[in-house]
């Protein structure tokens, strides 16, 4: 058997995506690994129902090119209960990306343009 652990999103700036993901979503640390040499840093975000499904921010100290992210043809997704309360936050923002009214869902893209979706609850 096998279970769902954690999806990865390298960062340029570690600080900037934190932050970021804290205001946008609301997710914090809950475990952190450093490299002894600081060639690298990853950061493991936790949501507010303690899903223990993960979000890893890595960090490479070497890294100063955008990363290259095709055509944003993945993505995370997010349920929500308050959707309409987080769309306009998203959008006072400025993060969203992509709506798409007729299906009730939209997009926000992260600090480095990682895509993410925001479904109302319903629509499980």
């Amino acid at each position: 058997m096998t279970t769902f652990n954690h999806f990865n999103f390298n960062v340029l700036d570690l600080d900037r995506s934190l932050a970021f993901y804290k205001q946008a979503l609301n997710l914090s640390p809950v475990r952190e690994k450093e490299a002894a040499d600081g060639s690298f840093k990853l950061v493991f975000l936790g949501d507010e129902a303690g899903s223990p499904f993960l979000l890893e921010l890595t960090w490479l100290r070497d890294r100063t090119e955008p990363y290259n992210l095709g055509e944003c043809e993945f993505h995370l997704a997010f349920y929500t209960g308050e959707y309409d309360a987080l769309y306009a936050k998203h959008k006072a923002m400025g993060c969203i990306c992509f709506e798409n009214p007729a299906m009730g869902i939209y997009f926000i893209s992260d600090p480095d343009g990682y895509w993410i979706e925001i479904v109302p609850e319903q629509g499980k």
